[in-house]
């Protein structure tokens, strides 16, 4: 299980964004350029669309929302419990993280778990 704090890093490093507009990375930055698509539904969707993620909602059938990269042919589900925004965002997170593991194989975790 990965880190919040590990999966912007890899996100991060899967959609070219400096590190530095991590949360807390340094302490000059402003907050208006702090990057964090856990907490923030136009980052995540911003992530989402430059890394060509699928979102689908399977709420009524499973709980769960899917964050889907069908051109590497693999997803990233999250279960939805009281906040489905939270879980599409965390979705986009982990499958944005996936595709960092996969470009960098020498990543220590060697897969985005959880």
């Amino acid at each position: 299980m990965q880190s919040d704090r590990e999966l912007l890093e890899l996100a991060a490093k899967a959609a070219g964004i400096d590190h530095r507009r991590l949360p807390d990375a340094w302490p000059e930055r402003f907050d208006d350029d702090q990057w964090n698509p856990l907490t923030d539904d136009g980052d995540a969707l911003r992530l989402a669309v430059k890394l060509q993620i699928d979102i689908r909602q399977f709420l009524q059938y499973r709980g769960v929302v899917d964050a889907l990269v069908d051109r590497l042919g693999f997803g990233r589900g999250e279960a939805v419990d009281n906040d489905p925004y939270g879980a599409t965002r965390r979705a986009v997170v982990r499958a944005a993280a996936e595709i960092a593991v996969r470009a960098h194989p020498d990543h220590k975790d060697g897969a985005a778990n959880g």
